[in-house]
């Protein structure tokens, strides 16, 4: 869109409460880069699902977004959008299922997420099988690769391509893929990748050691920090928990425990989050108790956006990229 008509529809109605942090958070982002800063993008929930790499992919082809921290669901699910979209069910009225309902979906083989439910066959077995030669080779080879490393290989071998359901430039993976993206994936073995990766150790068919662990992705990031820090980096968050936990600890850990007094703070901050405001859940801290962490400073510019990513997210992405 060559008007701005999201970016001028926005600047027009969204003028109090959360739409106006909205617009405060998406033009302090643009600022941000307009700074030449980097931004990380932390995404919890069922982001992939919901089909974000639509416009994900966009701001990863742009350059809008420079390494991100997903769980290991939000790394899998974009691909497994990608090859099984047509087998995908939605249940409009999910709200009104009963637990023999539910059973009824496990028993065809439909895993639900809220409103939306992956078909296992199609999905996950389908990924599984070119996954595990990918990491069968990497073992016979002594090779060791993270989580996200393994999928761009999969990606990138062309393997996938006779499956794909939707247009491929509405991946993000592909995108991040085809960039080389940074990516850390705390938790990872929570995912069904991961616990498909399990199963085969306790089998006696993969070793444990040919997946790169968390610990190997916190090093990984910090060293990353480092190098491209200069200019600052902010941090961008969809949802809670390990995604966001997991990166937003590397300054402190540099500053206090590596002691490298000099590592600049966040330099910005913005989550969307619709957990309810309260000092003892770790995701619906206002952004202000992360100053005592040493995670932003007193003058970061930051911003909570109180309401569902799923509508959030887009509108933000969307003024970022002039749409």
């Amino acid at each position: 869109m060559q008007d701005k008509a999201i970016s001028k529809f926005i600047e027009k109605y969204f003028l109090h409460f959360n739409a106006a942090s909205l617009v405060d958070a998406a033009k302090e982002y643009k600022n941000q880069l307009n700074n030449n800063a980097k931004m990380l993008l932390s995404m919890a929930g069922a982001m992939s699902t919901a089909e974000l790499g639509k416009i994900l992919a966009e701001m990863i082809r742009k350059q809008k977004i420079h390494i991100i921290s997903c769980t290991g669901a939000n790394l899998e699910e974009d691909i497994m959008n990608l090859v099984a979209h047509s087998h995908y069910k939605r249940i409009p009225n999910y709200r009104d299922l009963n637990s023999q309902d539910e059973l009824n979906l496990l028993e065809k083989g439909l895993n639900r997420v809220t409103d939306t439910c992956i078909p296992e066959e199609e999905a996950f077995r389908r990924i599984q099988k070119h996954i595990f030669k990918i990491w069968k080779d990497a073992e016979e080879k002594g090779e060791r690769f993270f989580p996200h490393e393994f999928m761009y290989k999969l990606l990138l071998s062309g393997n996938l391509e006779q499956h794909y359901e939707i247009e491929p430039e509405n991946s993000w993976m592909l995108a991040a893929a085809k960039a080389n993206l940074p990516i850390v994936v705390p938790g990872w073995e929570d995912s069904t990748m991961g616990n498909i990766f399990a199963s085969y150790v306790i089998k006696g068919e993969l070793k444990a050691s040919t997946m790169k662990t968390g610990i190997e992705y916190m090093t990984f990031l910090a060293d990353w920090y480092i190098k491209n820090s200069e200019k600052g980096i902010g941090f961008f968050q969809i949802g809670g928990g390990i995604a966001g936990d997991f990166p937003i600890c590397v300054v402190p850990m540099l500053s206090q425990d590596l002691e490298m007094e000099n590592t600049p703070f966040w330099s910005y901050f913005c989550q969307i989050s619709d957990s309810t405001t309260s000092y003892g859940s770790y995701s619906g801290a206002v952004p202000n108790e992360k100053i005592t962490w040493g995670k932003i400073d007193g003058k970061t510019p930051q911003f909570i956006i109180e309401s569902d990513a799923t509508i959030v997210a887009p509108l933000i992405f969307a003024y970022i990229l002039d749409m």
